[in-house]
């Protein structure tokens, strides 16, 4: 009797581990420069030390740099996984604090163009992965190509990052656009970054939700609020991520805050998806 529970207890919790699905996030932004790959890393690394493990995918093809600011040199990125018919956990690097991490490369904008062996060989390799991560995150490139609305639309989530600059806001609406003309349901959290002062980015970023509820009238999700730190710019020539170099900056205890309320209020935390990104791209792919 004691062999039978223990043998059903061992089958549920293999069970559990083989219905482990990553969630697939993508942070985007409508112009470059707003600090995108930062928040990407930071983001990553914040949820590690929640006892998360995260998988960080550098997308933005040709100006890739989450390796550089890591201060380390990929030796295999995205594109040798193709040219090379690499295994992909062989092109996974690893940066501080267990973060994993995929660099980006050249040559990737053409992944839409290759054959249908080339596109499973992606597909399956991507799936050898969704059961080891609790989190795949891609830093996606600026704006919206064709390429880069596949991989976005696909995803369970997107983090949209943005200043109060006009024109960051301009371009950061069109880029929400973009994303809700081809998913309409896509969760959608708004991050306002480069803020001097809490007051004035809450303001911005209140504002900013309010015109995406009323012309795209979809509801969004407000992740939070990042200061304008010097902290960032040292982090950046030292090559070492801000929550790393000064956990007690204000930039640390403002994406650190980020972090923990994203994991209490989640859009799809507790829920289970109807289909899997692997699915979406693959649908997408069919259908293009």
């Amino acid at each position: 009797m004691m062999n039978d529970q223990a043998m059903n207890l061992r089958r549920k919790l293999q069970q559990s581990k083989d219905s482990r699905q990553a969630k697939t996030i993508s942070i985007v932004s409508g112009k470059g420069g707003v600090g995108k790959s930062n928040f990407a890393i930071n983001f990553s690394l914040e949820l590690i030390k929640t006892g998360k493990k995260v998988l960080l995918v550098d997308l933005d093809i040709g100006m890739g740099n989450i390796d550089i600011l890591l201060g380390l040199h990929a030796t295999k990125t995205i594109v040798d996984m193709f040219d090379q018919q690499l295994k992909i956990h062989d092109i996974i690097e690893n940066g501080p604090n267990n973060l994993a991490f995929i660099a980006a490369g050249n040559g990737l904008s053409n992944f839409f163009t290759l054959s249908d062996d080339k596109k499973d060989y992606f597909l399956n390799q991507y799936n050898e992965l969704v059961k080891l991560y609790d989190y795949i995150i891609f830093d996606m490139g600026a704006g919206a190509s064709k390429e880069s609305l596949f991989f976005i639309v696909a995803s369970d989530e997107c983090i949209t990052i943005t200043t109060p600059e006009p024109t960051s806001i301009t371009d950061a609406y069109g880029m929400i656009k973009h994303i809700v003309s081809n998913q309409g349901q896509m969760p959608i959290y708004l991050v306002m970054n480069r803020s001097l002062t809490y007051k004035t980015g809450k303001k911005a970023l209140d504002r900013f939700q309010r015109v995406i509820s009323q012309f795209l009238t979809i509801e969004t999700q407000q992740m939070g609020i990042l200061p304008d730190d010097r902290t960032v710019s040292a982090s950046v020539i030292r090559q070492i991520p801000y929550s790393i170099l000064n956990e007690n900056a204000a930039i640390s205890k403002a994406i650190k805050q980020i972090v923990g309320n994203y994991l209490q209020n989640s859009y799809t935390t507790d829920k289970k998806v109807a289909t899997s990104f692997v699915q979406r791209l693959k649908r997408l792919l069919v259908e293009r």
